[in-house]
């Protein structure tokens, strides 16, 4: 690597990432998903597009674990445990049992129709039947769907991608498979210990970042990723599964009463983008179009048994104790979105030198495509029609508040962002009612900034600067979240702020 190689590597890298940050607008506005686009520029780079020769399953393989320990990061660190924790029980069932049956019918559905033999029809069904973390929290966050579902789904992708990764390196070994019951012991010992990891590594650093004082803002944000990665590191090395500790890592920080929690929020949603992006152009790089045409009709057969029956039914009998409605196991059965991480998956066997993986991986990757074209765009037509489409676009932002701890003077800055819906709008400072200790220092407003008077009228769109002391700032920070969700009348309506 010469330093001329260097810069023409950075100058095509930037080239792809400018490309592809320019296509999630063409994406967000057509409907068509993201990671088709990228899997596009991959192959319009790859062998049969611009001539460039990329075949290292290997690489691909280690830069797809770590692209998905990013956005499994990005996911636990804006997944809202008051959402999550009514589901975390049906999620676990989803993510155990649901995958169970998810990859025994699918499998015996690639054994009978497509004439696979036993051992690879259980190797798809199981790098199948894992959703795709990215493909659901980009996609939840654009559908408005009831927070039951939302929790369920989310926490599902979260968990699933473990119990998945340990079923499909256990397929794809060489030899003989374990017996079952030896491979379930296995299986439930890694997810032990990556549980175990998770909550312990997250709760240590939620307290060393509670009480460390670092000297730059941008500090945080890299010191909370890197400890959710540093779960996924010690799972992984203590023979545990990685992917289940960083997700539980994440969640307990991002949940915690952190400084800066939004820039850290975005800082790594911008790391999960650049992940996803890397890891679909080189997945679209690693395939060649003209082998695929043999794969089309068993990635169909197999995605339509997957689609219909196995995700249904991995869903009804999964949920049989939650008494989940009718309704609910239709849309959770049609949310069941594939991406990367099958495709990721299906590296495996490649790498393992198993015969007719490269025919496996094929056939993933037809079967992604085409299904993720179908279910992605049509999800929310479907939550319509069930009538589970409730917040509608007028849904309420929740009103955004900055903390910044100010270390000598015991205190903390809150920059306080006044979305458009908001019902602080009309409401005076004084209005506001902030417990002492706390006070409104700095309106900005069109651009320009000035200190309010205590009979200032607060408008839509206004940023507030706000100091309190740390007695009082987690008070300061419920007034202004009820004063924005009811008003300046918050307290006769019940409203007191409370995070949710």
């Amino acid at each position: 690597m010469t330093v001329d190689r260097l810069n023409l590597v950075l100058l095509a890298a930037t080239g792809v990432l400018l490309v592809a940050v320019t296509a999630v607008r063409i994406s967000s506005r057509s409907g068509l998903p993201s990671l088709l686009i990228y899997l596009g520029i991959g192959v319009a780079l790859g062998s049969d597009g611009l001539g460039i020769d990329f075949d290292n399953a290997m690489l691909t393989q280690l830069l797809g674990y770590a692209a998905l320990v990013v956005i499994l990061a990005e996911g636990g660190l804006g997944t809202k445990w008051r959402e999550i924790r009514p589901s975390a029980s049906g999620a676990l069932s989803m993510a155990t049992v649901g995958v169970a049956v998810s990859v025994g019918v699918t499998g015996a559905v690639a054994h009978f129709l497509v004439g696979l033999d036993w051992r690879s029809s259980l190797l798809i069904g199981a790098i199948v039947s894992s959703t795709d973390a990215a493909a659901v929290f980009s996609v939840l966050r654009r559908v408005p769907l009831p927070k039951r579902l939302t929790g369920l789904l989310e926490a599902e992708s979260g968990f699933n991608d473990a119990p998945v990764v340990i079923l499909v390196v256990a397929l794809s070994a060489a030899g003989h498979v374990e017996p079952w019951y030896e491979l379930l012991g296995d299986m439930a010992l890694e997810l032990a210990i990556g549980l175990a990891v998770g909550l312990v590594v997250g709760r240590l650093g939620v307290e060393l970042l509670r009480r460390l004082a670092l000297p730059a803002s941008g500090l945080h944000p890299l010191a909370v990723v890197s400890i959710a990665v540093l779960a996924y590191a010690a799972a992984a090395y203590s023979h545990g599964s990685g992917f289940l500790a960083v997700y539980v890592a994440a969640v307990l920080l991002g949940n915690a009463k952190l400084p800066h929690r939004p820039a850290t929020q975005g800082f790594a949603e911008g790391l999960a983008w650049v992940a996803q992006i890397g890891m679909f152009v080189l997945l679209g790089l690693l395939v060649t179009p003209h082998e695929l045409g043999g794969a089309i009709l068993p990635a169909i057969v197999i995605g339509l048994g997957l689609v219909l029956l196995a995700r249904p039914l991995s869903v009804l009998l999964a949920l049989l104790p939650f008494k989940r409605s009718w309704r609910d196991q239709v849309l959770l059965s049609w949310a069941g979105l594939r991406g990367a991480v099958p495709i990721v998956l299906a590296t495996i066997p490649v790498v393992a030198r198993m015969p007719h993986a490269q025919q496996l991986f094929n056939t993933v990757f037809v079967l992604v495509i085409v299904f993720t074209l179908v279910q992605g765009p049509t999800l929310p037509w479907l939550a319509r029609r069930l009538g589970l489409n409730r917040a509608g676009p007028d849904h309420p932002t929740e009103l955004g508040i900055e903390s910044a701890p100010l270390e000598r003077l015991k205190g903390h800055l809150l920059a306080v962002s006044v979305p458009m819906t908001s019902r602080i709008s009309g409401v005076e400072v004084s209005e506001l009612r902030l417990p002492q200790g706390a006070a409104v220092t700095l309106v900005v407003r069109d651009g320009e900034s000035f200190v309010p008077q205590p009979t200032t009228a607060l408008r839509k769109g206004d940023e507030l600067l706000v100091v309190a002391t740390e007695a009082c700032r987690e008070t300061a920070e419920r007034r202004l979240r009820a004063v924005d969700r009811g008003g300046k009348l918050a307290n006769w309506m019940g409203e007191r702020g409370d995070e949710k």
